[in-house]
């Protein structure tokens, strides 16, 4: 059965393509109407790739890797990109023309008709060049900066869309409340010096606990007698 060049990829399909590039393999498309003048030309997909709720097909056509939706290409049945080849390929044959009989001709050649005149003037239809349908750029992807405070502990982490840019990593609590005051966000900047206030006054307490401790281990050493 003939796949259709106007149908687009579904679900499944590119749950298809998924599977493949996660194989290793280049799964070979077939370009749609939607695509424009390339219709019913091949391409490899390179990448699938997600991003702000859109699906995009990314396809090398020729020697450029190019953006496409999902209804821009198609999975092209089995031996689909083998037969347009040959096709392609096929030298074209002419019928050879019967061989003239000999002697003088029996009919005087007939006279050739004049071409006709091309139309002119406002009658005539103007005939205007179909433009090529422009390859849909893909908007680049966002930055996303996250600053978490855990258990005690500042963090700071960047993603772009679905890729990790930078992985959470420790920063001090000085540096946290810097960058949220730079912001000038009054309200942010008084949640983050909330939480540093409450962490200055539980290790000002611990300290406190330490040092109590600590004169009371200097006081029973200063009870024990020195050894001989």
């Amino acid at each position: 059965m003939a796949t259709r060049v106007d149908a687009g990829l579904t679900a499944d399909d590119l749950d298809t393509l998924r599977s493949a590039l996660a194989a290793g393999r280049r799964p070979k498309v077939m370009f749609t109407e939607a695509a424009g003048q390339i219709v019913g030309q091949f391409g490899q997909v390179a990448a699938v790739e997600e991003a702000d709720g859109e699906t995009t097909v990314v396809v090398r056509f020729g020697r450029d890797e190019l953006p496409f939706t999902p209804a821009d290409v198609v999975i092209p049945p089995r031996g689909a990109a083998s037969a347009a080849k040959k096709a392609a390929g096929a030298p074209v044959t002419e019928q050879a023309a019967p061989p003239a009989p000999s002697g003088p001709p029996l009919l005087p050649p007939a006279p050739r008709a004049a071409p006709p005149a091309p139309a002119a003037g406002p009658e005539a239809a103007e005939v205007r060049p179909r433009r090529p349908k422009a390859a849909k750029v893909k908007p680049a992807a966002g930055v996303t900066v996250t600053l978490s405070y855990v258990e005690g502990e500042w963090s700071v982490a960047a993603a772009a869309g679905s890729r990790t840019l930078a992985r959470p990593c420790a920063v001090r609590a000085a540096e946290a409340l810097r960058v949220v005051r730079l912001l000038d966000v009054p309200a942010l900047s008084e949640a983050v010096e909330q939480i540093v206030a409450a962490e200055r006054s539980r290790a000002q307490e611990r300290a406190e606990r330490l040092r109590a401790e600590l004169a009371e281990v200097e006081a029973r050493l200063a009870e024990l007698p020195a050894g001989a």
